[in-house]
């Protein structure tokens, strides 16, 4: 198989998540751990930090690697979903995975995943540990695909565990209640590893200190960290939260022993999209008219989002809004301002929410607008109307950005 062929097979396996939604979650580690074993437990061979948390860490995650890569670290970086194409899951210092070593490795390891039933989640999960493992990085940072507890990503153990925020999210499977979810993100926590908490409520510290002193874990919070601030050239103000935790993570890490001075923090913090490819986080693609992009899909990232939307300046807005069919609608649609031109789409994905039923539900809260048959076909139609001087917001879905980006 050559490399196209290679991610259809692997697409056309069980279902993935990010595509197909509650069929593809899985409810044990088994198979991730009895795949580990048979590849030789590559998750040993190298140092790890892990990321959980409802928003915010995917841009951690790229924050964090973009400053140990200028530290003088060979580093490793996965991630999920990809926006464009497979690889950008699986990184070294920046760099892609080689196709390659894609086909190979599903060629080496297609039986297995065959009469094991693995699902997409859990063979990507042991092709990036084998990569890293393989290419001897100094360390990866491994950013949790769902939850925490079950998630396929934790069978490692790590120089430190972040948590950066939790919010109400796939609750059909965390849970619904902020306590609930916050007990599968503290899955991440291990025996006498430390653990960084980002943003908290009084029930999410308390799972987390509860957690974090069952484990003998040293529990160190976000808003603790009393060091230096920077800038970083991720523009979103919701970032100023993700720095935060960032720098106490490498306070934490500085105390473990690694070296990264200070230069390498502000080089490595304002060269994140250059260092590691990242994507979709409050991007400008266009200026006249400018069109700003973001991947934030639930309530607590859209607000933030459509607070810093509302500050921009322009003479009419105009919306293109997608979404997936398992989110809490009402819990969203109220958000978004009513003072605004809307472009309704279906992702084009399994879980994409049909169009007319997302302008109906749009209508219950006096958003008007017409619908589309494709993202880019609302895309475009947003950018025919647009003067120079509007804005064009594009989001509600990460698949929404990456069908324009």
């Amino acid at each position: 198989m050559n490399y196209r062929e290679t991610l259809d097979w692997m697409f056309a396996q069980l279902p993935m998540y990010q595509r197909d939604g509650a069929s593809a979650y899985k409810v044990d580690l088994h198979n991730t751990i009895k795949l580990a074993a048979y590849l030789g437990n590559p998750e040993t061979k190298f140092k790890s930090i892990h990321v959980a948390g409802t928003n915010g860490k995917g841009s951690s995650s790229h924050m964090l690697a973009s400053v140990l890569q200028e530290a003088g670290y060979k580093v490793g970086l996965y991630t999920s979903p990809h926006l464009k194409d497979f690889r950008e899951r699986i990184r070294i210092n920046g760099n892609e995975i080689p196709e390659q070593y894609v086909v190979d490795f599903v060629s080496t390891y297609k039986s297995y995943f065959e009469v094991n039933q693995l699902s997409f989640f859990e063979m990507t999960v042991g092709m990036a540990f084998l990569y890293f493992a393989t290419s001897k990085v100094d360390i990866a940072i491994i950013e949790v695909g769902l939850g925490g507890r079950l998630d396929s990503t934790n069978i490692i153990i790590p120089e430190v565990s972040v948590i950066t925020n939790i919010g109400m999210d796939h609750v059909k499977f965390l849970g619904n209640t902020l306590t609930k979810i916050a007990g599968e993100k503290a899955g991440i926590i291990k025996k006498n590893v430390p653990v960084i908490i980002g943003r908290t409520t009084p029930e999410t510290k308390k799972v987390f200190t509860e957690k974090a002193k069952k484990c003998n874990s040293d529990l160190h919070f976000a808003i603790e960290y009393d060091g230096q601030m920077y800038s970083s050239d991720l523009l979103g103000v919701y970032q100023k939260e993700n720095i935060r935790t960032v720098l106490q993570t490498i306070l934490i890490l500085q105390r473990q022993g690694w070296k990264i001075n200070e230069p390498a923090i502000s080089r490595g913090l304002t060269k994140v999209v250059v260092n590691t490819g990242l994507l979709g986080r409050w991007q400008i693609i266009h200026k006249e008219p400018k069109v700003i992009c973001d991947t934030a899909h639930n309530k607590d990232g859209l607000t933030k989002v459509l607070e810093q939307l509302l500050e921009e300046k322009y003479d009419c807005l105009h919306i293109v809004l997608g979404m997936v069919n398992d989110k809490d609608l009402d819990s969203v649609m109220s958000l978004f301002p009513k003072e605004a031109q809307y472009y309704f789409s279906k992702p084009d994905i399994p879980r994409g929410l049909d169009a007319k039923k997302l302008k109906k539900k749009a209508l219950e809260y006096n958003l008007f607008g017409e619908e589309y048959g494709t993202v880019k076909e609302a895309y475009e139609a947003a950018l025919q109307v647009a003067t120079k001087r509007d804005v064009v917001y594009v989001g509600g879905s990460t698949f929404v950005v990456a069908e324009i980006i």
